[in-house]
């Protein structure tokens, strides 16, 4: 087991890092190829696997970057580990994913029914918590799991809503929804993980990069004629931020490593999402070392903050991953 960053990899991170630096946006980061690492060359992108998705989540993430990337680059990737070289094409540019039901677990089996129709499917079912769905009466990119598998379907309902970092959400409502199947039931499970993976990531970069901020802030703000960073109490908050990050960072590339290697990883997934649902403690630990500043709008720790929020959100929080981690052990 070798988590050092190889070339490539090396390459990815500055590529991603010199782009959001230069704020960019969603435009700037499909311009430089980012969005579409993990397409298959044959579809049109680079071909590449967990980490590579993982080295660019985790940039974005320290940036607290608004960009559909997650969903993008975890949907693309399953596509290109179960779709077809077609589909593969047809989502290259975006793809949303509906994995979570209304008050059932991410990991939990999905109740929304896919049945054969003549010689398609049609789903019916409800999905939460879809980060950037397409634009309606667009071409099926939606990648939704079900009983029978892993399905392409464009909803029959959709209520538009918006994450607490301001991105575009949805609830879907599929009522005999046409659908065209991907992959069987095997599929769901790894398309789960590759979505728990990629949450870790990004949530990884969002504690390093709030961990950057407030060690600046500590080291600058002076109190009682002191640098912050010089009181004790300080020292040891800001030692139980590190921590987690460094927690969170082992749980996550041992994870993303066997998923790359075709080694199971419900384990390491499991605590490496308790410890995405841990950090926000974290970042309420950064939020108060920053005083009044840490609620100012205009500074960014609150992007981390609204981020960090979403992503425990969208894993279902720390007492849904103990369960997990229960039923493991």
């Amino acid at each position: 087991m070798d988590f050092d960053l190889d070339e490539t990899q090396q390459d990815l991170r500055t590529l991603a890092a010199e782009v959001l630096a230069k704020d960019g946006g969603e435009d700037r980061f499909r311009q430089a190829g980012l969005m579409s690492v993990c397409v298959p060359e044959e579809a049109g992108g680079a071909g590449l696997g967990p980490v590579e998705m993982a080295v660019v989540l985790r940039e974005v993430g320290s940036m607290a970057a608004v960009v559909p990337a997650l969903p993008t680059l975890a949907g693309t990737l399953a596509l290109a580990r179960h779709g077809d070289l077609d589909m593969q094409r047809r989502c290259a540019d975006r793809v949303a994913l509906a994995l979570r039901e209304p008050g059932r677990a991410l990991a939990a089996p999905p109740l929304t029914t896919a049945r054969r129709k003549g010689d398609g499917w049609t789903l019916t079912g409800r999905k939460a918590n879809v980060l950037h769905p397409p634009p309606p009466d667009t071409a099926p990119a939606t990648l939704v799991t079900a009983d029978e598998g892993l399905f392409l379907a464009e909803p029959t309902a959709l209520t538009n809503e918006y994450a607490s970092t301001g991105e575009p959400a949805a609830s879907l409502v599929f009522e005999d929804a046409p659908a065209e199947r991907i992959a069987g039931p095997e599929a769901v499970e790894d398309t789960v993980q590759l979505f728990t993976a990629a949450v870790a990531a990004q949530a990884s970069g969002v504690l390093s990069g709030a961990l950057e901020l407030t060690t600046t802030h500590v080291r600058t703000r002076k109190q009682f004629g002191r640098a912050l960073a010089e009181f004790q109490a300080v020292t040891m908050q800001v030692a139980d931020v590190y921590i987690a990050g460094r927690a969170l960072d082992v749980a996550m590339w041992s994870a993303l490593w066997r998923l790359g290697a075709g080694l199971p990883a419900e384990r390491d997934l499991a605590l490496a999402a308790y410890h995405v649902c841990e950090g926000l403690t974290a970042l309420h630990t950064c939020q108060h070392l920053h005083g009044g500043l840490g609620l100012d709008v205009t500074y960014p720790l609150h992007r981390y903050f609204a981020q960090g929020r979403l992503l425990t959100h969208l894993l279902g929080g720390a007492d849904a991953q103990l369960d997990v981690i229960g039923a493991l052990v």
